[in-house]
């Protein structure tokens, strides 16, 4: 029997990449769900993969966005929350605006599916005390918002390098953004974190256990614009030494793995966006396929139900370093 694995995709829309990166016109909310969507399902669907979408609050809100996501829950794909504005600031938020954000984010979702996300993904891995605690008292089973890498404040210096549109407040605001170098001392493996007299089951999004670099599909993808061998060494590589550690991966999709510039030519920007669509999913196929073969790989919730199944009850539960 393989070891389990989950697969999630944050189905971050256009406009909140825009709002991150400083670009005009994302009060407008423009939207690719109509294209990424079914391309993404078609993908899945052909590979038999049920994976967990978190689904930004904003989008759901809106009427020309219920479709594509009405349809991801419809394939029997599990939908969860990824915060209501998608500001990666959210740990500066007062608890109020927390829970104004969980309130409404679950409302869209529930409007849609008739079912109320029970996990949670902070918008560029942002997280705080409050928001595990609102979590708690919100009766959420896990949250996925961790990113155990010391390399956080370098890819933060190359996002707003190839932001300059971004004012200083805005680059004040994203000070945390993707986390701190202290984060790659965090534990890669699920564990219990106590809050609200409730036990919360955290997931890592996965890095390369010990040198604890970027594995997700669009870093794969980036290193894969200048050797496609090299990124595919590089993620065999990294799915050995999780086994070899024990660890039970979590592995992290987005929406741009899937398009490309040509589809997107606001987007041209981010990493990955000039290779075509073609050579994007041959390449996703391809790290998909060493994670089918290694691992059982299933949704967020399943994984962490595993997680509760496997470790009593009793375990007291580790903290999370914020």
């Amino acid at each position: 029997m393989k070891p389990i694995a989950s697969l999630s995709l944050d189905l971050d829309n256009q406009w909140a990449y825009m709002k991150t990166h400083g670009d005009a016109g994302w009060e407008s909310f423009p939207s690719y769900l109509d294209l990424a969507v079914p391309r993404i399902l078609s993908f899945l669907k052909e590979r038999n993969l049920k994976i967990t979408f978190f689904i930004v609050g904003q989008d759901a809100a809106l009427e020309k966005n219920h479709a594509a996501i009405r349809s991801i829950y419809d394939a029997g794909h599990e939908i969860a929350n990824h915060s209501f504005n998608h500001e990666p600031w959210l740990h500066l938020y007062s608890r109020d605006e927390i829970v104004e954000e969980f309130e409404k984010t679950e409302t869209a979702i529930e409007s849609i599916t008739g079912t109320r996300p029970v996990g949670f993904r902070g918008p560029g891995f942002s997280l705080s005390p409050t928001v595990i605690d609102v979590l708690g008292e919100r009766g959420y089973e896990y949250d996925c918002s961790t990113l155990p890498t010391y390399v956080a404040p370098l890819a933060r210096a190359f996002y707003f390098l190839k932001s300059p549109k971004m004012s200083v407040e805005e680059k004040e605001k994203l000070k945390k953004l993707f986390g701190k170098f202290s984060d790659g001392f965090q534990t890669l493996k699920p564990h219990f974190v106590e809050t609200a007299g409730k036990s919360l089951v955290e997931i890592p999004v996965t890095t390369f256990p010990v040198v604890k670099t970027p594995i997700h599909a669009t870093y794969l993808l980036y290193l894969s614009a200048f050797s496609p061998l090299a990124a595919k060494a590089y993620w065999r590589m990294a799915v050995a030494a999780c086994s070899l550690t024990g660890v039970q991966p979590s592995l992290l999709l987005h929406p741009l793995d899937f398009l490309s510039g040509d589809d997107i030519a606001e987007l041209k920007f981010f990493p990955g966006m000039n290779m075509t669509v073609e050579k994007k999913l041959a390449l996703v196929n391809g790290f998909l396929d060493t994670y089918t073969r290694s691992f059982d790989v299933v949704t967020m919730r399943e994984h962490a139900n595993s997680v509760r199944l496997v470790q009593p009850a009793s375990q007291q539960p580790s903290e999370i370093a914020l």
